[in-house]
């Protein structure tokens, strides 16, 4: 079996064996997202340390099967938290609307409310970002 990563533009071609350090990799938790920022940040600490917490609208076009089917435009909403100087920056400078390029890791919480009724969340934790202009 022949496994083929492109990193950086370059092609690996890789055979499973122990000495090759990415087959030792057990898991990845990468999350990457093109969106715009639905409210402005919301800023609270712990501690010292800020943590910033907006969402993130992507969006999917609306498009045809090829049976002729129309599958409708479909927009997903996802919780973004940003720590230290990334929250900093997002309470100085994102705002509603905003485009944003995020690199991060997908983590899930649960907890009770005061019903004791259990509540999921999904959050994408924020580990690089860029700006790129407003819609």
């Amino acid at each position: 079996m022949k496994i083929c990563f492109t990193i950086k533009k370059k092609c690996l071609n890789l055979r499973p064996n122990e000495q090759n350090p990415l087959f030792c990799i057990v898991s990845i938790n990468k999350v990457i997202l093109i969106g715009n920022v639905g409210k402005d940040p919301e800023i609270r600490y712990v501690e010292t340390r800020p943590i910033a917490s907006f969402s993130l609208a992507t969006n999917e076009r609306e498009r045809a099967l090829a049976d002729g089917t129309k599958v409708p435009e479909r927009t997903e909403w996802h919780n973004i938290i940003m720590w230290d100087r990334n929250a900093e920056f997002a309470e100085k400078y994102i705002r509603k609307g905003a485009r944003l390029y995020i690199e991060g890791k997908i983590r899930y919480r649960m907890w009770e409310d005061r019903n004791a009724i259990k509540r999921n969340v999904t959050e994408i934790y924020v580990d690089t970002f860029e700006m790129l202009g407003n819609k």
